[in-house]
């Protein structure tokens, strides 16, 4: 669909789209990890690029174009994708990166209304009804969303218009990478009923066998299939909703309100590790993350959780609510260690470890409280400073020594371990 300057078309050749009676915008960014890799290395402007972890059980976060011509999908393992693409440049993700320049985007978003419900980092429903009396029909605001997001941050972005979000979010999907499609009211059936039932909100692989047994392939086979069928096929709730959106019906519409009840990171070992240093490091580097990730969204949170999965794919959690709120990563970190020396593992080999943070408040107006025993000035205020040098000189550049790779010596260093966590 591209960057013709004229609105997209559909139905009759020559017939331009109507977006009358169609409010609503689904945003979504093109390939969001790896257009934001890209955006701070020209250089790899038309290659293939893969974000994602590198180690043997690593996947795929985010594929340039270039790579899912090779056939590279997200949530692919990398060791597959580096079969598909071997020539692609691999990188891994950097979550607080994404997370500011997402943030910029969703006040994109919000300059031109405030009714915008984000789906995740890299896409968002928006709501411009009341914003087509200043700037004009939802096709052009959809055009100058994407202009003013390729301006600012380098990046391309899709965009469907339609008269509910289900549709929106079809039609982004159709017209990727960097395009605008309407979906006209007068022409929901015919731009729905050819797709095959997957589109549909709610099926997935087992749904469509059940269905594909009963014969429906299409949206349009489920749109004329009597309702006794669907409920016997699927159960009386799911055959209502999927009845409804194959006839192009939505309950609902936009909700700002919606916000994220928690945030973390986890990570998977590329192999079993049962050394509880290791363990312990991984742990840091996850607390530092995820509050990271706080202090970008603005929240601070009271309750840490842990998440250990073992060998056996056995997996266990626990949790600690906190006196006072933070986002500090050496307060994360302290409770964790705390919930997972509690444990008292010992050599348990452990595939997976993981921290989130819930009871999330705005950190904007929330009294900052000192722990007992804090002291006025310490890991918060340190945190920020990490933040402001992240900002000007990119992830990485400021972290915890225990965090540092060890330099090669020749000889011994005498002293203090090398890579002592902080207790």
């Amino acid at each position: 669909m591209g960057r013709s300057g004229q609105l997209p078309r559909i139905g009759p050749a020559g017939t331009p789209a109507d977006d009358s009676g169609c409010p609503i915008l689904h945003v979504d960014m093109d390939a969001f990890f790896a257009s934001v890799e890209v955006r701070r290395r020209p250089e790899l402007s038309g290659k293939a690029v893969i974000v994602g972890g590198i180690g043997p059980r690593g996947v795929v976060s985010s594929a340039s174009y270039a790579a899912r011509g090779h056939g590279v999908r997200s949530a692919m393992p990398m060791s597959r994708a580096r079969q598909l693409c071997p020539q692609a440049v691999v990188l891994p993700p950097d979550l607080p990166h994404y997370v500011e320049i997402s943030r910029g985007v969703m006040d994109v978003f919000r300059s031109v209304t405030p009714l915008v419900q984000p789906r995740s980092l890299d896409e968002a429903f928006l709501d411009v009804s009341g914003a087509v009396r200043l700037m004009g029909n939802p096709a052009t605001i959809g055009q100058l969303v994407r202009s003013r997001v390729t301006e600012r941050y380098g990046i391309t972005c899709s965009v469907g218009v339609a008269s509910t979000k289900f549709l929106a979010k079809l039609a982004s999907t159709r017209c990727k990478p960097d395009g605008l499609l309407v979906v006209p009211r007068d022409g929901v059936l015919e731009f729905l009923h050819p797709l095959p039932i997957g589109a549909l909100w709610g099926v997935g692989e087992r749904t469509a066998d059940r269905l594909g047994q009963l014969g429906m392939r299409t949206v349009r086979d489920v749109a004329h299939a009597p309702l006794t069928v669907l409920r016997g096929a699927v159960g009386r709730t799911v055959a209502a909703h999927l009845h409804e959106l194959a006839w192009g019906r939505e309950a609902g519409g936009v909700l700002p309100e919606s916000v994220e009840k928690s945030i973390g990171a986890d990570e998977t070992f590329e192999v079993d590790v049962d050394d509880p240093r290791l363990i312990h490091r991984e742990l840091l580097r996850l607390a530092e993350r995820t509050a990271a990730r706080l202090r970008a969204a603005g929240q601070l949170g009271r309750t840490v959780t842990v998440r250990i999965r073992f060998a056996d794919f056995t997996t266990i959690t626990r949790s600690r609510t906190a006196a006072v709120p933070t986002n500090a990563g050496q307060e994360i970190y302290s409770i964790v260690r705390q919930l997972y020396g509690a444990l008292r593992l010992g050599r348990t080999p452990i595939r997976l470890v993981g921290v989130r943070v819930e009871g999330l408040s705005a950190a904007q107006g929330t009294p900052e409280q000192l722990a007992l025993g804090s002291r006025e000035s310490g890991w918060r205020e340190a945190d920020r400073a990490v933040d402001r040098a992240v900002t000007r000189f990119g992830a990485g550049v400021v972290r915890p020594a225990a965090l540092v790779p060890p330099r090669p010596a020749s000889r011994p260093v005498r002293g203090a371990a090398a890579g002592d966590l902080p207790s």
